[in-house]
């Protein structure tokens, strides 16, 4: 998240709106938003709904949930996936930002 946070204003530029669901309770998850002033949205996910549905992996021996990135359009449609091996193994904001563009300029050819 805080790889995100440091781009946040260029990918609002490319008309994105970042979401961040998070496996913990309504409670610790709202704690750890306030704390870290984060400026996206946040969702608490603490019966994994949300992620499970997006088949993001858990991992025991690795610390629980693996990261899991997903882009999905204005109109609903996924875009790219990223499901990591590690907490480390996230793309990084250049990826994320040039698949944006192509999204965009996707939309802008039709």
């Amino acid at each position: 998240m805080a790889q995100l946070r440091q781009d946040f204003e260029r990918i609002q530029e490319l008309e994105t709106q970042v979401a961040v669901l998070g496996p913990d309770s309504t409670t610790a998850f709202k704690q750890y938003w306030l704390e870290h002033d984060l400026p996206f949205i946040g969702l608490p996910d603490p019966e994994h709904a949300v992620l499970d549905l997006f088949g993001q992996e858990i991992k025991i021996f690795k610390f629980g949930r693996m990261p899991a990135q997903v882009i999905i359009d204005k109109q609903g449609i996924m875009r790219f996936a990223h499901y990591g091996n590690n907490m480390a193994d996230i793309p990084s904001n250049d990826e994320i930002m040039e698949i944006l563009h192509e999204i965009n300029q996707a939309r802008e050819d039709k």
